[in-house]
């Protein structure tokens, strides 16, 4: 069993060179894990990432600006050549296949749903993380890239991709489950690879992740999937038929959780009804702002003004997420989000959580990191399911010695 520190990267509102009424789809806060990697070893830092495969680094002096890894300097580097079957069998769950470039290295482009996008070939080396040692891990050596946000990146030198796919960090460990918890109080958590069967911890309800034999265009099939049935807020379920939290005939519609978005977003039906009722029991405790042009990263148009003094928070109606055999309930801070620099006269403007996924590039239900705070998240893949318990993830820290 391995334990490490979870961080957080707060990325500065000023970092973005305009404010735009719709503000790009980017990534305030990011999950960081530290370790390093080569002979001698090079400190990096990793983007957790539960909705991506394969785990990647920004190589050589292409980005001189930015934290990189230098193969160069690493005498256990080995580049993957176009033939080996690592290249030809073990890249078929990428968006894009992998295929040959001029030196016959195994060549990748990577991209995600925020439009960023990274470029470069794949080769092995030796990641040592939390005092073990891993020879031969599987990763992409990148030097092109296009970043929604150069500010976050500036930060980072890659990311850790941990879904199921054969090639993500986990899938590579064999680790039979990996577990995290993220606080709320300063946004740090740990992050523990291995078995996490505590007596102390609050008991676990368990929801079953969804398998999908037939490939289809718009299911992603090594992500961590689970059954959304319905969504209630302050205990009252929302009249939804349960077909519209289930995938269409292309695959369309599955619910993943991942911890490489911030907020959630939902598919418009379901994002509407949610976003009326909440509407309804806060139309006397709250302002809404009456401005249609913004929309706060490009998928969230519910939004307050008020003062931090007059923002009870505490008083909100909560919201939760029912899957198959557990539920994750979101409340107080967790609902509204303050945006960072904007302002309108002496108010300041916070967003509900929730997103409309109909506005972005996304044809999914994804539960994102911010409302994983304060839950202990086991990702268990060799009983393939997701335990979720409401619990103080600050104290659970604590417990494992963990301080940062």
């Amino acid at each position: 069993m391995l334990v490490l520190p979870l961080k957080t990267l707060l990325i500065p509102s000023g970092s973005l060179s305009m404010r735009p009424n719709k503000l790009p789809f980017h990534h305030n806060i990011t999950l960081t894990v530290s370790l390093s990697v080569g002979t001698p070893p090079q400190n990096v830092t990793m983007v957790l990432d539960t909705g991506s495969e394969l785990s990647w680094l920004r190589c050589n002096s292409t980005f001189i600006s930015q934290p990189a890894f230098y193969p160069n300097r690493s005498s256990s580097y080995s580049p993957v050549s176009c033939a080996s079957p690592t290249c030809t069998t073990r890249t078929r769950d990428f968006s894009v296949p992998a295929s040959c470039d001029s030196r016959n290295l195994c060549h990748t482009v990577l991209s995600y749903a925020d439009a960023s996008s990274s470029e470069g070939s794949l080769a092995s080396d030796t990641f040592n993380i939390g005092g073990s040692q891993m020879p031969g891990t599987v990763f992409g050596c990148m030097d092109l890239g296009f970043s929604s946000n150069s500010e976050e990146d500036a930060k980072t030198s890659g990311l850790m991709g941990m879904n199921r796919g054969s090639l993500s960090f986990v899938s590579q460990m064999g680790f039979p489950k990996f577990s995290y918890c993220i606080s709320d109080y300063d946004f740090s958590g740990l992050l523990l690879l291995g078995e996490s069967n505590f007596t102390w911890l609050a008991p676990l309800n368990y929801t079953p992740l969804i398998q999908m034999s037939t490939p289809l265009p718009y299911f992603d099939r090594v992500a961590y999937t689970v059954e959304l049935e319905g969504i209630k807020v302050a205990n009252k379920l929302l009249p939804l038929p349960k077909s519209i939290f289930e995938p269409d005939h292309t695959g369309a519609g599955q619910t993943m959780v991942d911890s490489g978005t911030q907020f959630t977003f939902l598919l418009g039906a379901a994002y509407t009804a949610l976003r009326t009722e909440f509407l309804n029991q806060t139309s006397v405790t709250l302002r809404v702002l009456e401005d249609p042009n913004f929309i706060f990263q490009g998928a969230m148009d519910l939004c307050y003004l008020g003062s931090p003094g007059e923002m009870s928070l505490s008083r909100l109606p909560t919201v939760s997420l029912v899957f198959r055999g557990a539920e994750m309930t979101v409340s107080g801070e967790r609902l509204l989000y303050r945006v960072p620099g904007e302002t309108r006269g002496n108010d300041f403007v916070y967003c509900f959580t929730f997103g409309n996924s109909d506005l972005l590039p996304i044809e999914a239900y994804v539960i994102g990191h911010h409302h994983q705070q304060n839950v202990w998240m086991e990702f268990d893949l060799q009983k393939s399911r997701i335990g979720l318990a409401q619990l103080r993830c600050d104290l659970a820290s604590q417990r494992f010695g963990v301080y940062h």
